[in-house]
C-alpha cells in the first residue's frame, strides 16, 4: 500500500507542451509526487504513492485550463484503475473484506492484506458495530 507506483506518459512535452509540464511538475512536486523523464528519452512518468497520484491528478482536473492536461488525465486514471487496491486506507479495506465475506477468519485478512493481528481483530470490531 505505501509502495511507490510509477505512471508512463509518452511523449509528454509534444503533447501538452513545456509550459504546461512545467505547471503539472510544481502540482506533482506539491503532492509529493515527481513527475521526470525517463532517462534522455521524450517520455516521461509520474511516481509516488498511489493516492498522492490521484490526489495531483485531483488538482489538474481543478485547473481551470483542465483542457490542457486532458492527456495526462486520462492516462493517470486509466493506470489508477490498476492500483485500486492502493488508494484505500489499511482500515477501510479490512471493513470491506470483512463487510464482503463475514465468515474470513483473521488469519486470512492478514494474509490479504499483510496487516497485524491487531489490526485486523480492530478492523473485526469496527465492521460488528
Amino acid at each position: 500500500m505505501h509502495d511507490d507506483i510509477s505512471i508512463p506518459l509518452p511523449s509528454l512535452i509534444h503533447r501538452i507542451g513545456r509550459e504546461a509540464v512545467k505547471r503539472a511538475q510544481a502540482m506533482a512536486l506539491k503532492h509529493g509526487c515527481e513527475l521526470k523523464r525517463v532517462r534522455r528519452s521524450r517520455n516521461w512518468s509520474i511516481t509516488g504513492q498511489a493516492i498522492a497520484i490521484q490526489s495531483c491528478c485531483g488538482e489538474l482536473k481543478a485547473q481551470s485550463d483542465a483542457a490542457e492536461f486532458a492527456f495526462m488525465i486520462k492516462k493517470i486514471d486509466t493506470a489508477l484503475l490498476q492500483h485500486a487496491d492502493k488508494l484505500e486506507p489499511l482500515s477501510a479495506k479490512l471493513i470491506r473484506l470483512i463487510n464482503q465475506n463475514p465468515a474470513i477468519t483473521l488469519g486470512e485478512l492478514m494474509q490479504q492484506t499483510q496487516c497485524s493481528i491487531t489490526e485486523a481483530r480492530l478492523a473485526r470490531f469496527e465492521a460488528e458495530l
